[in-house]
């Protein structure tokens, strides 16, 4: 089910970060001072009133500046607000209203999306002071008045942005489609194939890389199944793509990834798998989605009788961390081989939600064993009382063993190919835990 998307937004050093850390229930976000310490948009999981939610901090927006961080930041902040499904905006009592409030609220109030305002330090509690009252002038509704520093309001305030949410039963009903998030560099051929797979010119497709700015999410009911299409956004620039836009993609790509169940993770054939790539395919593989790699651009390739094999190594090379990953080579442009992409998406999501039998899965243990001794430190040998699967999406599986500092990486590694070798999971990480018998499950 895809979690509701709370944006926290704001001019700078207002106290978005403060408020980020409390939600987050931990200091991920840098807290300090000076205006632009946060860059960049941090994602946390949160939950309120029994519903789990997605909280984004954001750079703070200074919508007449020139600097080109700063502007930077503020195309950051409007990714955020695009991808939101409600947004809070955080102003500063001490400072009351400034123009750079007003102008914030403006741009939000032509995004159409709900939005609570927050007053924050006010950091005694009881009755607000009378200079409270002017932040009514942003004609943003009723104010709250916040201490993100102590957690005065906060409750108050939540309850007002969980009034936004998307009702329970619409996310359900979303459920029966399996969602693809179409993520990689710019200019890697993302919208080139959403058009194909959907059989019309639905999106701009341009070698301009950015071409795409907002995230695009396209209904496909097919003889395949019904699925939801993520075209991941681009970068909103006209220029060169530098080091800071590379970034940035990379950046507008989390979101998707945390949306999706599968996540096709495309390379340009004519370059290989770059840096670029790798940090890219890294968040969907550490969100434990399901994967495929996708080669696109497959025609522009000189090829003989080895050609694809030789690739597939270079890809394996290049992306060694994810070795369950299928490859696909495709070309958008002419429809080579997009149509055996579905059949891969349905095989790997249901990969990613198997469940094994505990039975099944300790007598996959006891031959492993059998067959590889656990290893010994100092005279003492690990023993692996018996292993249990605790979740999906990815399979994640719990051994109960004597003593967890024996259970050396490499073990567990052997223990998960002999699962893989039985049950394949094709497409999906596998999650590993190690407990000692007595912990708490």
């Amino acid at each position: 089910m895809a979690k509701p998307i709370v944006a926290i937004v704001g001019r700078p050093n207002v106290g978005k970060s403060q408020l980020f850390n409390r939600l987050a229930g931990k200091r991920l976000s840098i807290v300090e001072d000076t205006p632009g310490v946060t860059r960049d948009r941090l994602y946390a999981d949160s939950d309120w009133r029994g519903r789990d939610f997605t909280v984004i901090d954001t750079g703070g927006i200074e919508p007449s500046n020139d600097n080109e961080i700063l502007q930077f930041m503020r195309l950051q902040a409007e990714t955020a607000i695009s991808h939101a499904d409600v947004i809070i905006l955080i102003t500063d009592l001490r400072t009351g209203v400034t123009a750079a409030d007003q102008d914030v609220a403006s741009m939000l109030l032509r995004s159409g999306k709900p939005i609570v305002l927050a007053v924050n330090k006010c950091d005694k509690p009881g009755d607000p002071p009378a200079e409270f009252y002017e932040f009514y002038n942003l004609g943003l509704g009723e104010p709250f008045g916040i201490s993100a520093l102590h957690g005065y309001g906060v409750g108050e305030l939540l309850d007002a942005a969980y009034e936004h949410f998307p009702a329970a039963d619409e996310e359900e009903e979303d459920d029966e489609r399996i969602r693809v998030a179409l993520i990689g560099k710019p200019n890697v051929g993302k919208s080139s194939l959403l058009n194909r797979v959907l059989g019309e010119e639905r999106v701009i497709v341009s070698n301009v890389a950015g071409t795409t700015r907002d995230s695009v999410d396209a209904a496909v009911d097919n003889a395949h199944g019904k699925f939801t299409f993520i075209d991941t956004a681009g970068i909103r620039k006209k220029s060169k793509v530098d080091e800071k836009i590379e970034k940035f993609s990379v950046m507008r790509s989390l979101l998707a990834v945390e949306r999706a169940d599968v996540c096709v993770i495309m390379i340009d054939a004519t370059e290989g798998v770059t840096e670029q790539d790798t940090k890219v395919a890294g968040e969907a593989h550490n969100a434990g989605k399901a994967c495929i790699i996708v080669v696109n651009k497959w025609d522009l390739v000189e090829k003989d009788g080895s050609t694809m094999k030789e690739y597939t190594l270079r890809v394996r090379e290049g992306l060694a961390y994810m070795p369950y990953a299928p490859v696909l080579f495709i070309s958008a442009q002419t429809g080579q081989r997009v149509d055996k992409l579905f059949a891969l998406i349905h095989e790997v999501y249901e990969q990613n939600h198997m469940r094994i039998p505990t039975g099944r899965l300790n007598a996959i243990l006891a031959e492993a064993t059998a067959r590889v001794q656990p290893p010994t430190d100092k005279g003492r040998r690990l023993r692996i009382f018996y292993m249990t699967q605790a979740s999906t999406c990815p399979p994640t599986f719990v051994c109960f063993c004597n003593d967890a500092r024996l259970f050396h990486f490499s073990y567990q590694r052997y223990l998960e190919n002999q699962i893989r070798e039985v049950f394949g999971l094709t497409g999906t990480p596998v999650r590993m835990v190690v407990r000692e018998r007595g912990d708490k499950e």
